[in-house]
């Protein structure tokens, strides 16, 4: 399944106007923050191969990202930290870092466009504090064009953020891992302790209360 502008369309034919499409990354990882993008993309959008950053290399990735940050009518970033995350649950990170973005897109498509977002495309949550209509679709990163464009945005700039604390905390490939759990990162670990961008509420789970 290759992610079209079908929902989009939709409800620009409804009148909505700025659609944003939003998506996050970085929900699973040992270290490291969860980031989140909103995108909104213009209804002739061009760019050809945008999908799941997952099913993409780091090097497409790159590409596109230059891409749809050009193309785009606005996007926003939102990064929430390790610390946060162990004080709040991932989940409520995730929502505290797509609300983030979307208030950052909202903000760029006021100085540009001189409106607001109309509607909110979120792949599989619902932001009940954030005022505009949404609609939730699962696996909408697979879906939609706009949510998988987020995606891209946000794969790219958490990948760029770990490489950089790779420069700090060399001892654990957040470089290679981007702060996965593989075994590798475990053993690391095992080997160096933690460092300060590591997430303690997950570490709980394989270690127990020695973190």
């Amino acid at each position: 399944m290759n992610p079209t502008m079908e929902y989009e369309s939709e409800l620009s034919v409804s009148g909505v106007r700025y659609i944003a499409g939003i998506d996050e990354v970085g929900r699973g990882p040992l270290a490291g923050p969860v980031v989140a993008a909103a995108v909104v993309l213009p209804a002739d959008f061009s760019v050809t191969g945008v999908n799941d950053s997952k099913k993409l290399t780091a090097k497409k990735r790159e590409s596109l990202f230059s891409a749809i940050s050009q193309q785009s009518l606005a996007y926003g970033i939102g990064i929430v930290d390790n610390y946060t995350i162990d004080e709040i649950n991932i989940l409520e990170a995730t929502k505290k870092a797509m609300k983030a973005a979307v208030e950052a897109a909202n903000k760029r498509l006021m100085e540009t466009a001189g409106s607001q977002i109309g509607h909110l495309l979120i792949d599989a949550i619902t932001l009940k504090d954030v005022n505009i209509p949404q609609t939730g679709i699962i696996k909408g990163d697979e879906r939609s064009v706009s949510i998988a464009a987020a995606s891209i945005i946000a794969k790219v700039t958490r990948d760029m953020m770990m490489c950089e604390f790779h420069k700090i905390y060399p001892d654990y490939g957040f470089d290679k891992n981007k702060g996965y759990g593989t075994k590798g990162h475990f053993e690391n670990i095992s080997k160096y302790g933690i460092c300060e961008i590591h997430r303690k509420s997950f570490l709980r789970r394989r270690f127990g209360d020695a973190y």
